[in-house]
């Protein structure tokens, strides 16, 4: 049978913590990705900041009340991965701001691109983490800088 949609890209990413404050401090200043909006809704437990980077939402939520459900913190998220147009330059300047990595620094990811990877949890000699996720910094390659990198 012939699928009756397909899947065109990435619209949305959603983050859940209980606080969305380290969550902020890594998603807008260190990594620069733009707040465009906030949400709030009791009915659905959840405050958010929304944040766009090329067509992509990335909601940033905390629940209300962390006691009742939906729980929008748990699970956090596994796994997103993020095109960078220099992915050294990224890991020194992250890692000079305290950005804990996960072991083997830059290497060659499954897709043939270098990757880098964000480790999910901070420790105390590096405070700065995923917050619960796992995100994985990909160098783009020059036709994906070229064309996302002049939207």
């Amino acid at each position: 049978m012939a699928r009756p949609f397909r899947v065109l890209g990435v619209q949305q990413i959603a983050v859940g913590a209980p606080s969305r404050q380290p969550l902020r401090r890594l998603w807008c200043e260190l990594l620069g990705v733009p707040h465009v909006g906030s949400y709030e809704s009791e009915a659905e437990n959840v405050v958010e900041d929304i944040l766009r980077v090329g067509g992509v939402e990335i909601d940033l939520m905390q629940p209300l009340d962390a006691g009742r459900a939906p729980r929008v913190h748990e699970p956090a998220l596994n796994h997103v991965g993020l095109w960078v147009d220099d992915l050294r330059a990224a890991y020194a300047w992250l890692e000079a701001q305290g950005v804990r990595f996960t072991p083997g620094g830059i290497r060659r990811g499954a897709a043939g691109h270098d990757v880098c990877f964000i480790h999910p949890k901070p420790s105390i000699e590096r405070p700065e983490s995923g917050q619960g996720v796992l995100i994985e910094l990909v160098q783009a390659p020059p036709d994906v800088v070229a064309d996302l990198g002049s939207r």
